[in-house]
């Protein structure tokens, strides 16, 4: 109904007014906080062990060294690895996937990894 206020996050209703500091969805009910979704999305952005935000496609190093189960070596600190795929959903918190020089495919921590700028 107004054109100033986003629209429902749930369902994309345009629909949406404010009651009392929520907003709220007439269509699906749902109501939430002003602001609180792009809060929510920039904490759940994957970031490098120094903080900075990583994105598909980024070069990264490795910034110590790593013991690969099943290769029987190890991941050398500044390995540098290119072309990575960000997995937000990856097990045991590995939300990195990357073919490695020397070792191919495998995931790897963004607690593990500088970006390369």
């Amino acid at each position: 109904m107004s054109d100033e206020l986003p629209p429902c996050p749930e369902c994309a209703s345009e629909f949406t007014y404010d009651n009392g500091g929520l907003l709220t969805c007439p269509m699906c009910g749902h109501e939430w906080i002003p602001g609180e979704q792009e809060a929510q999305e920039e904490q759940s952005r994957i970031r490098d062990a120094f903080g900075t935000v990583l994105e598909d496609g980024d070069t990264v190093t490795i910034v110590k060294d790593l013991k690969v189960k099943g290769a029987g070596g190890a991941l050398k600190i500044g390995t540098k690895v290119r072309g990575i795929r960000l997995v937000p959903d990856g097990a045991d918190g590995h939300d990195i996937d990357a073919r490695v020089p020397g070792f191919g495919q495998m995931m790897l921590k963004s607690s593990v990894v500088k970006k390369v700028t």
